[in-house]
């Protein structure tokens, strides 16, 4: 029988070439996702390895806490005196002080330098021999005066830098010069990253960074013979503990490898469920195939059943065949998932960042799962045809007579279908009603059984949902439209199947559709009617925050009418930390719409505190109420309500107050943004205008209405774009899907097809009948899929409503109609092999086809 089932194997390549491809791709991307994670991470933790090879111990600072109270305490950073303290200790061989920050390093035009988030300045420190253990010189040397830095090799070669030039280097302040004394060779992260790395002289490190004699990270080797364990017992003490960490290298490089694990299992997991849903869809397509090729030989296994073969050995023939296409499938699936590592390597490689050199990494369990998952999917997709089989009775086999679906297995069929859909709705529901995160997990579930319940449900659906367009298909088409409507419902469950996956794909393609478009309409919106200024200036890392001088300086700027900056603070009320933004009462009413629903923004001139409505109503605060605050620098004080806003989330905190306010009472200010306008609006020449009053300083970025727009919405359309690609293979296994059930539709149908052409069908219209069907059951499935998906898209979109001002639920009819024109492409494409099988069917060859 294994003998048997393995020339069957071979005598169907085309159709199971098919199945093999559709395995073939969701095996790939399993045992690609695992290699390239497991190589990422392997490499990654290597390198984490190699960094702290030379650290016995490492101790961290988290800068001052604050007390009970809301005042700080303890020192900002690890002292010099500590590090003196340590390096006095008998096993010590060395000690070294770190402090890191941002840096941007501009070009001869002023533009920045690598990737704005991982643009990091240090500090140089010689232990031994004036050698930093880190950095590998190249041409020159550190830095040793306050003028000087070192820059990476990568930063130097963009910027076309040679040791002595002038280098414009700027952090979070005014751009400064610099010499370029040396030019290194590193493997640090940022770098790694696409990043650049800036050294300076430690003290200069520290004014810029921290504090002077003060540093953020300690690094100690020991001397032969002392134990990492021992040094670190003897470190402890000598460390504020209360805001430091001290381990040794080897505990902190695991540490940093369970990290890197971590963070790697999120895009791991992502990938993964994106695979399972085109092995899902998959299982459609192998259903199908297995069921056409039982059907092709029901002669020749009634034959075996009449020569002593029982319906066991027929079923695990059939089984047997599902084994060998599985295994085979596995087998191309991993080669494939190897060659995907590959790419995607190089594809992360291509926008800028550097990966760590090593081996790839293909572990015991990961061809393991290829060959499991390959296997198992193939064979229990195939149990079912197998089954049916087993059960047809010779007889009725040699007669080529099937057995036909029962009612009462449609009438079951209906009812188990009808209770899962109910389900899937009802915890869909229940999902909007609850809200939130736990809701959004509700509504999950919920859609899981709605798309199992529809499935089970499809082959009651499609007669009235195809018969309805049947009207329209005869009147456009003629009598192929009408043979093609009628022909797509004749067996009813295998429409139904080949359906279900266009339907699972677009289900999910919709969802995502509206709702990323109903988000990134909201940002517009913010955007758009939030936003009165002209620009926005920021760092270029996102991250770090502008030096005050960058406010003032533009308000002093001719040309220039309207300056804000937003300062991010907080104060105490009770035992409660609330965030507060500080702006200029004067400006922020030309640069910001706040709509208010009591009281005025001009309040805020008189020192009084604008409240968000929605925190208004939690506080039972209204205008005239008086709030009791505690400020940074643990003062008391009164705010009196002068307004209550409608909720900018996104834009402004929950307390507005005059930018001097917070700052008075903070020692350090942490603007995050200036807004500005200036005079005739925005153009060109009024961006070149703050940039120029900038200095021209790489590390600022000078963002116009339309950037914002942009930046905003450009990470939604991104997310929205990979989404598509990936749901791109379920859709590709669904077209394979449809190619099969149009080829097992014409199989059935040779004598029919022989006697219309016969009776004056040409092989044009012959054609059109089997496109027209094609298209018929790609639509049925899209407009299904498209239906769930605004259905889902709308009940996630319920428990995220509350969170986002001015949601509204957008559908983009657009992108709609454009599923809908591709569902009916994939059904012509799908088409054209079995359309010109049939066109070239031998009429009289047909009609004598029993």
């Amino acid at each position: 029988m294994f003998r048997t089932a393995l020339r069957n194997v071979l005598a169907h390549k085309a159709r199971l070439l098919m199945t093999v491809l559709a395995v073939t791709l969701g095996v790939a991307f399993v045992s690609g996702t695992l290699v390239f994670t497991d190589t990422l991470k392997k490499s990654l933790s290597g390198q984490s390895a190699k960094d702290y090879a030379g650290v016995a111990v490492s101790v961290t600072s988290y800068g001052q806490g604050r007390d009970e109270n809301g005042e700080k305490e303890g020192e900002p950073g690890l002292s010099q005196a500590t590090l003196d303290k340590v390096k006095a200790l008998p096993g010590v061989a060395t000690v070294s002080g770190r402090v890191t920050g941002f840096a941007g390093v501009g070009d001869e035009n002023g533009k920045l330098i690598g990737a704005g988030w991982a643009n990091k300045g240090a500090n140089f420190t010689p232990v031994k021999d004036g050698k930093d253990p880190r950095y590998t010189f190249v041409q020159g040397a550190g830095p040793a005066k306050a003028d000087e830095v070192a820059l990476d090799k990568a930063t130097a070669d963009t910027g076309t830098y040679k040791v002595g030039d002038k280098v414009r280097v700027a952090t979070n302040g005014p751009v400064k010069e610099y010499s370029l004394a040396g030019v290194f060779t590193t493997e640090d992260g940022a770098v790694q990253a696409g990043g650049s790395l800036v050294l300076f002289e430690t003290k200069v490190a520290q004014e810029l960074y921290l504090k002077p004699g003060y540093f953020m990270e300690m690094s100690v080797a020991a001397k032969d013979g002392t134990s990492a364990d021992t040094l670190l017992a003897d470190i402890k003490p000598l460390v504020d503990s209360k805001h430091t960490t001290a381990q040794t290298g080897a505990a902190l490089a695991a540490k940093q490898a369970k990290d890197i694990e971590k963070g790697l299992s999120q895009m791991s997991t992502m990938l993964l469920i994106f695979a399972a849903i085109s092995l899902f869809v998959g299982i459609f397509l192998i259903y199908n195939t297995f069921t056409m090729l039982v059907t092709q030989r029901t002669k020749e296994l009634a034959l075996l059943r009449a020569v002593g073969a029982n319906r066991g050995q027929v079923m695990r023939s059939v089984l047997a065949e599902a084994l060998v296409v599985g295994a085979l499938s596995a087998a191309v699936g991993l080669l494939s998932g190897i060659g995907l590592a590959v790419a995607m390597r190089s594809v992360i490689g291509s926008i800028g960042a550097k990966l760590p050199g090593g081996d790839l990494v293909i572990a015991p369990g990961t061809i393991i799962a290829a060959l499991v998952i390959g296997i198992l999917v193939t064979t229990i997709a195939a149990v079912l045809p197998a089954w049916r089989t087993g059960r047809i009775a010779p007889v009725a086999a040699m007669g080529s007579a099937h057995l036909p679906a029962t009612a009462k297995s449609l009438v079951v069929r209906n009812v188990i279908g009808s209770i899962i859909s109910v389900l899937g709705i009802g915890l869909v529901l229940l999902g909007v009603s609850t809200g939130g995160n736990s809701g959004r997990m509700t509504i999950g579930a919920g859609a899981f059984f709605m798309l199992i319940g529809m499935i089970v449900l499809l082959p009651l659906l499609s007669k009235p949902v195809i018969g309805a367009v049947r009207p329209l298909l005869q009147k456009v088409f003629g009598i192929p439209g009408k043979l093609a409507s009628q022909n797509a419902v004749r067996n009813p469950r295998r429409t139904a199947v080949t359906a279900a996956s266009l339907a699972i794909g677009l289900t999910l393609v919709t969802t995502l559709s509206v709702l990323g478009i109903t988000v990134g309409k909201v940002v517009d919106r913010m955007s758009t009617e939030k936003l009165k200024a002209d620009y926005k200036v920021s760092m270029a890392n996102d991250m770090g925050y502008l030096d005050t001088s960058v406010a003032e300086t533009l308000a002093k700027t001719p040309g220039i009418k309207a300056v804000s900056p937003q300062t991010a603070g907080y104060f105490m009320v009770g035992d409660s930390f609330r965030s507060a933004s500080g702006v200029t009462p004067a400006a922020i009413g030309q640069l910001l719409n706040i709509e208010t629903v009591s009281g005025s923004v001009d309040s805020l001139g008189k020192g009084e505190v604008l409240v968000a409505e929605k925190t208004a109503k939690s506080q039972e605060l209204a205008v005239g109420s008086t709030i009791k605050v505690k400020y940074e620098d643990g003062q008391e004080g009164t705010l009196k309500v002068g307004a209550v806003y409608k909720d900018m989330e996104g834009l402004l905190s929950p307390y507005v107050l005059d930018d001097k306010i917070l700052s008075q009472h903070s020692e350090e200010s942490a603007v995050s943004e200036v807004y500005v306008n200036v005079e005739g609006g925005s153009s060109k020449a009024g961006q070149q205008k703050v940039v120029d009053a900038l200095g021209k300083n790489p590390a600022i970025n000078v963002a116009t209405r339309q950037d914002m727009r942009n930046e905003m919405g450009g990470q939604i359309n991104l997310m929205l774009n990979i989404m598509y690609g990936l749901l791109g293979m379920a859709l590709i296994i669904s077209v394979l899907g449809v190619v099969n059930t149009l080829a097992m539709s014409v199989f059935e149908r040779t004598q029919e097809i022989g006697m219309l052409r016969a009776i004056g069908l040409d092989r044009g219209r012959v054609k059109n009948m089997i496109r027209l069907e094609a298209v018929a059951i790609s639509l049925f499935g899209a407009v299904l899929g498209v239906a769930i998906g605004v259905f889902l898209a709308w009940a996630v979109g319920s428990t995220i409503a509350k969170s986002m001002p001015n949601y509204e639920l957008i559908l983009p009819w657009d992108r709609i109609g454009i599923f809908l024109l591709l569902a009916a492409v994939v059904g012509v494409l799908a088409a054209m092999w079995p359309a010109r099988s049939a066109a070239r069917l031998n009429m009289l060859t047909a009609i004598k086809t029993e």
